[in-house]
């Protein structure tokens, strides 16, 4: 799955989490609201637990919020899907000619555009908490 996917899909189980935090969260219910299967939420609940923002207990269904939404960005989210910190969002592609001019030079020409661009998308992601959101899911209402 796509981190763009995984981002959507852990933005929309935490969301759930606190808009449905009376009733059993089980990853059938939340799966059925993402219109997934139940074995990509529990994939991508695990990531979100492990990074501290959901709870979980072995042998129990359900999770719960571990934090306070006002204390959880969307940021926190984003790097908790992440399959590898290490992998930036934008890339070059793989061996490029090396004996062509463009081909020599293109990640040269690319890497600062590439990383001011995930650096201002990943401060944007910081200053929306997961609040914000769900104030705007629920403004919408059904």
């Amino acid at each position: 799955m796509a981190i763009n996917s995984r981002f959507a899909v852990g933005v929309h189980i935490l969301s759930l989490l606190e808009i449905n935090k009376e009733g059993r969260n089980t990853s059938e219910y939340i799966a059925g609201s993402v219109n997934t299967n139940p074995v990509v939420v529990r994939r991508i609940t695990g990531m979100l637990s492990k990074a501290g923002l959901v709870r979980t207990s072995p042998g129990v269904a359900g999770a719960t919020l571990a934090r306070p939404i006002g204390e959880i960005t969307l940021y926190d989210v984003y790097r908790a899907v992440r399959d590898d910190e290490a992998d930036p969002l934008f890339a070059v592609h793989d061996k490029p000619n090396p004996d062509c001019t463009v081909g020599k030079n293109i990640q040269y020409a690319l890497e600062k555009s590439f990383n001011q661009a995930q650096t201002a998308m990943e401060n944007e992601l910081a200053g929306v908490t997961l609040d914000r959101v769900i104030h705007d899911i629920l403004q919408r209402g059904t």
